[in-house]
């Protein structure tokens, strides 16, 4: 049995299958494979962002609570969890490759990739698609990118407040048609792949897209479609909209559209690798699971974007779809499960055993054999910070959402919402039900193994990546 991986960085929950709620979505080629899939409609991140989730992903171990102070200069991110996969954690391609599997990894989230990263191991092909975000690629004079950059920022450009997509714009200079956008090489190159591989035996193939992540970038004729009638600027960073005196209608819709546009590309994309895999008839012995590592706001009580502070289902909800030759089609799973679960899952699938992770096997909720694996979840969400560890966590059930912060206290203090009567989760309520808060709270310093907030030994490096820092002292002529 064949297994080919998809994960999708932002790509919200509810963007696809027949129910979702963005019911105007154009995601054809994912809403037919969630047809013929296993919709697991209740899976959240154990411990997220980026990083946090993909090292889940991989080892089937938690990575919240954040424990781990690895060295990690030079891997330019402010937050607990982002480091490298630990040494005496074996992660699923090694696994494999071990047992005779063909292992490869085509990629364009780069932060797996940055110096001190492990997330490399184990897989015997590897190609890092470059060229995202704050990657460090392709250098230049900042001016040549400044016809573009007007495009996406207010005048007069504040240069300096920008590095970040002065970075991206410099990396995306060598577009001239869709097929040279990120995620497009992406999916290219994971079907270039089974071309080459797809009889050299069994195959465990993970592709990274980082798109649908910020910058909101999409060929214009994607965003068109969701809000065509449009001639300002578009801000695919969405902050940027901020500047001056904000964001008016138009642009909080052009926002959206930028977002919805780049979701409808990456379906395109993973629509190519599908009808590839039916053309090589790999159907009847691969297992695709396409999955995600978090959401994001689109307007969601009022803001774009993700962070610890809103610890809802539009943030830390994922998508977790699988296909099996031999498992059932159109079929819906709602119990509990979260990122950590893979590992093992798809171990089990193949008769390995794997009786050391955190992660539970889920396909016996799938085969009717157990109808929960847990009946609450913890969920932990790194901050951006120099210093010690921080950030918030939420313990789920299928009630409660309760919230806290981790690492320090902030003003959002304690949160419970009430899912039977407020499904938006709008409503605090924690004052009205002091005795679910103190029992969470205690099930959160349960697993910090602490009281709240705790005190965390992760120390975050405060240095800016290379390019950047080149930047931000270039800038300053400007």
């Amino acid at each position: 049995m064949n297994i080919i991986c998809i994960c999708l960085d932002t790509f919200r929950a509810d963007m696809i299958g027949e129910e979702k709620k963005y019911s105007h979505a154009q995601t054809p080629n994912l809403d037919n494979f969630s047809s013929e899939s296993i919709r697991f409609t209740r899976a959240f991140g154990e411990g997220q962002p980026t990083l946090q989730v993909r090292r889940g992903l991989f080892t089937g171990q938690r990575s919240f609570p954040w424990r781990y102070n690895f060295d990690r200069r030079g891997h330019w991110h402010h937050a607990p969890g982002w480091h490298k996969i630990p040494p005496e954690q074996d992660t699923i391609a090694e696994v494999l490759l071990g047992r005779g599997y063909l292992t490869a990894c085509i990629a364009d989230t780069y932060h797996m990739f940055k110096p001190t990263m492990n997330f490399s191991r184990g897989f015997a092909h590897l190609d890092f698609v470059r060229g995202q975000e704050s990657d460090n690629w392709r250098s230049g004079d900042p001016r040549l990118i400044e016809d573009q950059l007007r495009q996406h920022v207010r005048e007069p450009i504040n240069w300096q407040q920008h590095t970040g997509l002065v970075n991206y714009l410099l990396n995306q200079r060598h577009r001239r048609s869709e097929d040279d956008y990120s995620c497009a090489r992406v999916f290219h190159s994971a079907c270039d792949w089974l071309d080459d591989n797809h009889q050299a035996g069994p195959f465990f193939l993970w592709i990274d897209s980082f798109d649908p992540h910020e910058p909101w970038d999409p060929p214009k004729k994607y965003a068109d479609l969701y809000f065509g009638d449009y001639s300002g600027k578009d801000f695919i960073t969405p902050g940027a909209a901020n500047e001056g005196d904000g964001p008016t209608d138009g642009e909080l819709r052009r926002i959206e559209a930028l977002y919805l546009g780049e979701v409808t590309f990456v379906d395109k994309c993973i629509g190519r690798l599908l009808d590839q895999i039916k053309t090589l008839k790999l159907e009847d012995d691969t297992i695709v699971v396409v999955l995600s590592d978090h959401g994001t706001q689109l307007r969601d009580q009022g803001s774009f974007g993700k962070a610890s502070a809103e610890l809802h289902p539009f943030n830390t909800q994922l998508n977790l779809l699988v296909r099996h030759p031999n498992g059932p089609k159109n079929h819906q799973v709602s119990a509990f499960v979260q990122n950590h679960d893979l590992m093992p899952t798809l171990l089990g699938q193949l008769g390995v055993p794997c009786n050391w992770t955190d992660g539970e096997d889920i396909w016996p909720l799938v085969t009717g054999q157990m109808t929960s694996i847990r009946d609450r979840i913890i969920t932990g969400w790194a901050d951006f910070s120099v210093g010690n560890a921080r950030g918030r966590a939420s313990v789920r059930d299928a009630r409660w959402n309760f919230c806290t912060s981790i690492g320090y206290q902030d003003e959002n203090g304690d949160e419970l919402f009430d899912l039977t009567i407020d499904t938006e989760e709008v409503h605090n309520v924690a004052s009205q039900h002091p005795e679910v808060v103190a029992k969470y709270r205690s099930e959160v310093e349960g697993l910090l193994g602490q009281p709240l907030p705790g005190q965390l030994i992760e120390v975050c490096d405060p240095a800016p990546g290379p390019m950047t820092r080149w930047l931000q002292q270039k800038l300053r002529e400007f």
